[in-house]
């Protein structure tokens, strides 16, 4: 990975994030889970978006899942817990040896309506809405 040979730091995890795109005709994109473990001590800075807000679907597609940036301490000796804390979307903070950082990128919001619905008449135009819906003819 060369982010572990340009910085102090593990990849941990890279993935994408199960879930996280809106539902919808078309279901949005999936966000993806980082999560880097620090070697020694430096200062993590982050600017991201959509950490408030989620991205919002279309056409009675559900909006995406918001973004989390958690900065996750290393445990002390006798302390069974670790602490997280959550960073927001902008934020600076000093890190050290062992502490982790996990980034939770946002998913995409969905676009239309579910076929389901549609199915259940709950769209006004319930047979054209739809592309695999054939249009009634007299």
């Amino acid at each position: 990975e060369v982010l572990e040979r340009r910085y102090p730091v593990i990849l941990r995890q890279f993935s994408l994030r199960n879930d996280s795109g809106g539902k919808g005709l078309f279901h949005g994109g999936e966000g993806v889970v980082r999560e880097i473990e620090f070697l020694r001590p430096l200062t993590l800075s982050i600017l991201s978006e959509r950490r408030v807000i989620s991205p919002y679907g279309l056409n009675g597609g559900r909006n995406g899942r918001v973004g989390e940036n958690l900065l996750i301490r290393k445990r002390e000796k006798g302390n069974e817990h670790q602490i997280t804390q959550n960073l927001g979307g902008k934020n600076s903070v000093k890190v050290f040896a062992g502490d982790r950082i996990r980034i939770l990128t946002p998913g995409g919001g969905g676009f239309g309506k579910l076929l389901t619905e549609l199915e259940q008449g709950k769209c006004q135009h319930a047979e054209t809405d739809h592309p695999t819906k054939k249009k009634k003819t007299s």
